[in-house]
């Protein structure tokens, strides 16, 4: 079997590429990333497309602060359009990113290809109708996703042959917009867990530390969390670590005292320190596919606190590796987050049966071999 990987930017698709790689099922590998960053990856054995200038404009739109949804369209176009052009001849599957394959897709199918499209989050249409109304709550307009790209992915899940989701709670937004249930391949991620260890030390600091990555923002139900720690900040920190949006600066404002750290981003290579310095990691998001974030702070010994949108519960037990709590809940939120605050033991004890739990094949190489084991079921099917 031989597998056509298409990523606008990086996501999980080169851990999942090396993962094939390694398995002899890798036939190329296209990405908005510079030649460089690829072959650390894939090596000179296996073909390889990059569209830096892609990249190069996304990033600089971004800057510019031109609108997300325009910016979103045109580099999903732009790359789809280079995917199909340096499309394989000869490949059994091909996987594209949800919003950046449309092009691509017929090209695939000429070539007598499969196709999947991986979806890092909810159904499109579902994450657009959470996010507008967490945001009206706000009294704000979201406007991160335009018509033309729900359409794009809309068009895409008709297309492809199987969809493949991160968590059962990102399955079951789809089967409730009519999806079928068996188009769906539910796969988590993975992590490193030779990158992410638990601390050599226990933590010896006056007040436990709570640890939130992530974009600084109301999708990750950052002012649910503000909320709920301000009934809890004399007895812990919070630490927020990840670029602030605009959304949540007056939010931040309000709350703002030495209790709350507002660290901004940090480089990937910061993060293994910043867990283990950490007691408790917290994610309240309202909508998630499954956050790489989560498997990384139970990897590095934490004990959890996360919303049902997060797609926790398909690895975290109540009371075992920590709690999953209703999405958008402030007082569940704060009774679970102040439970973990009062019993060191039970953090401890959390913490250790989080990494014994990631531990159990919830690596990168078992998330490959998973979704190799798909692919195969898929093409064997045809």
């Amino acid at each position: 079997m031989k597998v056509a990987v298409s990523v606008h930017g990086r996501f999980h698709a080169f851990e999942l590429a090396e993962g094939l790689r390694r398995r002899g099922c890798l036939e190329a590998l296209t990405t908005t990333y510079p030649g460089g960053r690829v072959r650390r990856v894939v090596g000179d054995s296996v073909a390889f497309h990059c569209a830096p200038w892609i990249e190069i404009w996304r990033r600089i739109g971004q800057k510019l602060s031109i609108s997300s949804a325009m910016l979103d369209v045109s580099v999903a176009r732009a790359f789809a359009k280079f995917s199909a052009r340096h499309m394989p001849l000869q490949a059994d599957l091909f996987v594209g990113w949800s919003g950046a394959s449309l092009e691509a897709i017929p090209v695939a199918r000429a070539r007598g290809m499969k196709v999947i499209i991986e979806r890092g989050s909810t159904h499109i249409e579902d994450q657009t109708k959470t996010l507008s109304r967490v945001f009206a709550a706000q009294g704000l307009k979201f406007n991160d996703t335009s018509k033309i790209m729900i359409e794009r992915e809309l068009a895409e899940y008709d297309a492809a042959d199987a969809i493949c989701v991160p968590s059962n709670f990102a399955a079951e937004t789809f089967i409730a917009r009519g999806v079928p249930g068996e188009k769906l391949i539910v796969n988590a991620y993975g992590v490193d867990l030779s990158k992410f260890e638990p601390s050599p030390t226990p933590q010896t600091a006056t007040k436990p530390r709570i640890v939130f990555v992530g974009r600084v923002g109301l999708r990750k139900g950052v002012a649910e969390l503000l909320e709920a720690f301000s009934t809890l900040s004399d007895r812990a920190e919070l630490h927020l670590i990840g670029p602030v949006e605009l959304s949540v600066r007056e939010i931040l404002a309000r709350h703002a005292g030495e209790s709350v750290i507002v660290r901004g981003a940090l480089p990937m290579t910061a993060l293994p320190a910043e867990y283990t310095r950490s007691d408790i990691f917290c994610l309240p998001s309202w909508e998630e596919g499954f956050p790489l974030v989560l498997l990384q702070a139970m990897a590095s010994g934490l004990p959890i606190v996360a919303s049902v949108a997060t797609g926790a519960a398909d690895i975290v037990t109540d009371n075992a590796e920590g709690f999953v709590v209703p999405t958008g809940d402030v007082m569940r939120l704060a009774d679970a987050l102040g439970t973990l605050i009062d019993d060191e033991a039970g953090r401890r004890r959390m913490g250790k049966a989080a990494r014994t739990r990631v531990a159990e094949g919830w690596d990168w190489q078992s998330y490959a071999d998973r979704a190799i084991a798909h692919y195969e079921k898929l093409i064997a099917a045809s």
